[in-house]
This record gives structure tokens, sequence and C-alpha cells, in this order.
């Protein structure tokens, strides 16, 4: 006599190989860090998508710290998290003007404020936040060579990823 199927299938990647993937994605961020080598330089238009994408992850690091602020109890939750954005950020501004990211910088008041009340809605802005910021550089990865391309993708599955958990924890 056969088993009956489970009651509930469930949906999407097991969280296993998503945390894999975000292993994986963080292994290639490193690798992928360094600039093209081509014959003429960086073009332009990689400087800039380099220079957004830095600016970009810098702006998501400054909603961690302010999540991390307002809702310090989500702290061991969410360092883990903001230590690979901190990661994401040096790995756009290698070989370009350093950008300092501080274990814990502190948030601007008004980034404060903008944090919803309740920690379960904070990390709600957090997911979307990362979901829309990987979405766009999934699609800006379509427009650069190289390093770069490879370096936006392995960044927006780490997004991804971590939009996954910061939700998934919720349930």
């Amino acid at each position: 006599m056969p088993y009956p199927p489970p009651l509930r299938t469930p949906s999407g990647p097991r969280r296993r190989s998503l945390l894999a993937s975000a292993a994986g994605a963080a292994l290639l961020v490193g690798c992928s860090a360094e600039p093209d080598s081509g014959g003429s330089g960086v073009s332009s238009q990689t400087t800039r998508a380099r220079a957004r994408a830095a600016r970009d992850s810098q702006g998501l690091l400054r909603r961690y710290d302010a999540v991390l602020a307002a809702h310090p109890g989500l702290g061991q939750r969410l360092r883990p998290l903001r230590a690979q954005v901190a990661a994401h950020v040096r790995a756009f501004t290698s070989g370009t003007t350093p950008t300092p990211t501080p274990a814990h910088s502190s948030a601007s008041p008004s980034a404060v404020r903008a944090v919803p009340a309740t920690a379960k809605d904070a990390l709600a802005a957090l997911a979307e936040a990362e979901r829309a910021l990987a979405d766009s550089r999934a699609k800006d990865l379509l427009e650069v060579p190289g390093e770069l391309a490879r370096l936006l993708a392995s960044v927006a599955a780490a997004g991804a990823a971590h939009a996954y958990l910061l939700t998934e924890g919720a349930k």
C-alpha cells in the first residue's frame, strides 16, 4: 500500500539549498571582486555601474544599521546578513576609493525614524529592500561585461537569499 502524499508540499527552494547557494554566492563575491582586465581598461559604463552598485549596497547597509539601532533584539539574526552586505560594499569598491564600513556604524536619526515600529514589520521592510535590490542587480548584470556581471549575479543571489531568510524566520 503506497503512502499518501504529504499534506503540505513545500513551495520554493528548501532552506538548506538556499543557505548553500548563499554560501556559494559569498565565495563567488570574494573571487569576482577583481576589476575587468581588458586591453583598454575599465569602461566608463562599468565604472558607473560599479559605483551605483556600491551606493546601493551602502544604502542597504544603512538600513540594516537603522533596524539594528531601533530593534537591538534582532542583532543575532541580522548581524551575519549585515556583514555580508558590508562585504558587498567592499567588493564593489575594490580598486576604487575605499569606503569605510565599520562593524556597526551609527544610522542617521531620520533613518531610524523610518524603521517600522515592530520587529516583524522591520524585517519585512528589510526583506523587501533586499528583494528589490536583487531584482535591480539581476537586470543590471545584462548591461555590464564579464567580472562585474558575475559579481552582480552573485550579490543578487545573496540578496535573494537574504530576503528569503528575513521572511522565513517570521513564520
